[in-house]
C-alpha cells in the first residue's frame, strides 16, 4: 500500500501540467455548473410564479365578472352592454376565450361562438355547479383554464358557470427575456472563470512538490509527522493547517474509540457475569429452597433489565449520532410538555419524599422534536431525583426570550465534584459508580441528553458544588433555522 501511494506521488510530480489542467477544469466546472443550474432554477421559478400570478389574476377577473352577471340578471336577458364590454376587454387583454354556461348546462355566451346554444357537460363544469372553483394549467398546450360558479344575489343559489381559457404567451415572453439575461451573464462569468481557473491551477501546483514528500512520510507510517505551515499560496497553507488538525483529530478519535469499546465491553459483560454466577449457584445446589430460588431469579431479572437498559441507551446514542435531518420538528407547548414529564416522574420522587416544583414564567412554544425533547427533560429531572437527598427538592423552570427558550433543573442533591464537572457528559462516565449501579444508571443518560440538545442546535450548562446540589440549564432556539 505504501509503495502504491509513493508511486502515485511520484506520478503527480511528473505530470504537474496535467494536474494544472485537471484542477483548472475542476474549478471551472465547480464555478460554472452551479451558475447554470441556478439559471435554470431561476427561470423555472420565474415562469411558475408568473403562471400562478396569472391564474390568480384570472380568478379575480372571473369573480368580478360573475358578480356583475348576477347583479345585471344576465341569464334572463343574455345581451347586456356592461357584461359584453367586460367580456370583450378580458378576451382582448389576455387573448383568451370566455364561455358562460347557464344552469341547464346550455352555453349562452362563447367568445369563439362555436359552442353557443349547445350543451356543455364536463368535470370542471359539474364541480363549479357544486360550488367548487377549479383552475389548471396545460403545459403542453400552454393554456390556463379557470372554471368558477356564478351565484345568485342571495349568495347561495348557483345560476351558471364561467369558463376562461387563456394562453400563457405573456408569461413565456417575460420568461424568455429573463433567460436571455441569464445566458449573457453566464457567458461573461464563463470567460472570467476560465482565466481564474488556470491561474489558480498554476499557483496551487507549484507547492505540490514539497507537500507530496511530507505526505509520503505520513503515509509511510510516521503519524507524528506534521505538515509545515509555511509561507506561500494561501490555499496550500490552509491545506497544511487542516491536515495537521485532521491528524490530531484522528489520534484523539482513535483513543476515544478504544476507550469507548473498552467501556462498552465492560458494561455489557458485568450483568452477564452476574447472571452466570447466579445461574451457576442455582445449578450447583440440589433442592434449592423456593425463597432462595425466587431471590436469585429476581436478581437475574434485574441484571437482564440492566443489560436491556444499556443496549437501549446505546441504540439511542447511535440514533442521536445521525444527522439532525431525522428530527421530527413541530411546534410544541413546552409548558405542557414539561408538566407532563413531571407528572410521570412524581411517583419516583414520592418514594424519596422529593418535592417537585414547576415554575412557568411565560407560555413558551418552540419548534422541537417532542420525543427527543421529552427525553432531555426526563433524563435531567430523573437524575435530579436519583442523586438527591431524602426530603429534598427539585425545581424546574421554563422561560424564554425573543430567540431562545430556557429549561432549568435545580436540585438539593449531592452535587458534582469539581474534577468531574467537565466529564459528566462523556459516555459511561459516572461520578460515583457504586451509587450509579444502585440507582440503575448506565452512564449514558447525560451523553444522550447532550446529543439531543446539540441536534436542536442548543446548549447545556451545569453549575454545581459538591454537597450543595446542581443546576442544569438548557438553551434551545425557539424556531428551527433552515
Amino acid at each position: 500500500m505504501k509503495i502504491k501511494i509513493f508511486t502515485v506521488l511520484n506520478t503527480i510530480k511528473k505530470h504537474l501540467f496535467s494536474i494544472r489542467f485537471l484542477v483548472a477544469m475542476v474549478v471551472l466546472v465547480a464555478g460554472v455548473l452551479p451558475l447554470i443550474i441556478l439559471g435554470n432554477v431561476t427561470y423555472s421559478s420565474f415562469f411558475n410564479r408568473g403562471i400562478e400570478q396569472l391564474e390568480t389574476e384570472l380568478l379575480n377577473r372571473s369573480n368580478m365578472l360573475a358578480d356583475d352577471i348576477s347583479r345585471e340578471g344576465f341569464f334572463s336577458k343574455p345581451y347586456n352592454e356592461n357584461i359584453a364590454a367586460q367580456i370583450e376587454q378580458i378576451t382582448y387583454t389576455y387573448s383568451g376565450r370566455i364561455v358562460i354556461v347557464a344552469a341547464n348546462y346550455v352555453v349562452v355566451k362563447d367568445t369563439y361562438v362555436d359552442r353557443e346554444n349547445k350543451t356543455l357537460v364536463s368535470y370542471e363544469v359539474n364541480q363549479a355547479f357544486h360550488g367548487i372553483t377549479t383552475k389548471g394549467y396545460d403545459k403542453a398546450d400552454g393554456i390556463i383554464e379557470i372554471t368558477s360558479p356564478v351565484y345568485d344575489t342571495d349568495g347561495r343559489t348557483i345560476n351558471g358557470v364561467i369558463m376562461m381559457s387563456v394562453p400563457d404567451t405573456s408569461v413565456r415572453t417575460d420568461a424568455a427575456y429573463i433567460a436571455r439575461l441569464i445566458h449573457r451573464f453566464t457567458d461573461i462569468v464563463f470567460v472570467i472563470m476560465i482565466i481564474a481557473a488556470f491561474l489558480f491551477a498554476w499557483g496551487i501546483s507549484n507547492p505540490l512538490h514539497k507537500l507530496s514528500s511530507v505526505i509520503h512520510g505520513i503515509t509511510s507510517g510516521y503519524m507524528d509527522k506534521r505538515l509545515e505551515e509555511n509561507k506561500g499560496l494561501g490555499e496550500v497553507c490552509g491545506l497544511s493547517a487542516e491536515v495537521n488538525k485532521m491528524l490530531e483529530r484522528l489520534k484523539t478519535l482513535d483513543d476515544s474509540r478504544q476507550e469507548f469499546v473498552s467501556n462498552v465491553s465492560h458494561e455489557l459483560k458485568t450483568p452477564i457475569t452476574s447472571i452466570k454466577v447466579l445461574a451457576d449457584s442455582l445449578n450447583s445446589q440440589e433442592e434449592v429452597p423456593v425463597e432462595l430460588y425466587k431471590e436469585f431469579m429476581q436478581d437475574i431479572v434485574e441484571e437482564i433489565d440492566r443489560e436491556s437498559q444499556i443496549i437501549n441507551d446505546l441504540l439511542s446514542l447511535v440514533r442521536m449520532d445521525k444527522t439532525a435531518a431525522e428530527l421530527n420538528i413541530a411546534p410544541q407547548n413546552m409548558n405542557e410538555l414539561v408538566e407532563h414529564v413531571l407528572k410521570t416522574l412524581k411517583p419516583i420522587a414520592a418514594e424519596k419524599n422529593i418535592e417537585l416544583v414547576l415554575e412557568s414564567f411565560r407560555p413558551v412554544v418552540a419548534e422541537v422534536d417532542e420525543v427527543k425533547m421529552s427525553l432531555v427533560i426526563t433524563n435531567l429531572v430523573e437524575n435530579a431525583i436519583k442523586y438527591n437527598v431524602a426530603n429534598g427538592w427539585v425545581r424546574v423552570s421554563v422561560n424564554a426570550d425573543h430567540k431562545y427558550f430556557y429549561l432549568t433543573v435545580a436540585d438539593s442533591g449531592i452535587g458534582i465534584p469539581d474534577d468531574s464537572r467537565d466529564k459528566i457528559f462523556e459516555r459511561f462516565y459516572r461520578v460515583d459508580k457504586a451509587r450509579s449501579r444502585q440507582t440503575g444508571g448506565t452512564g449514558l443518560g447525560l451523553a444522550i441528553t447532550k446529543n439531543a440538545i446539540l441536534m436542536h442546535k442548543g446548549a447545556i450548562r451545569v453549575y454545581s458544588k459538591e454537597g450543595e446540589g446542581s443546576t442544569f440549564t438548557v438553551r434551545i432556539p425557539l424556531t428551527r433555522s433552515k
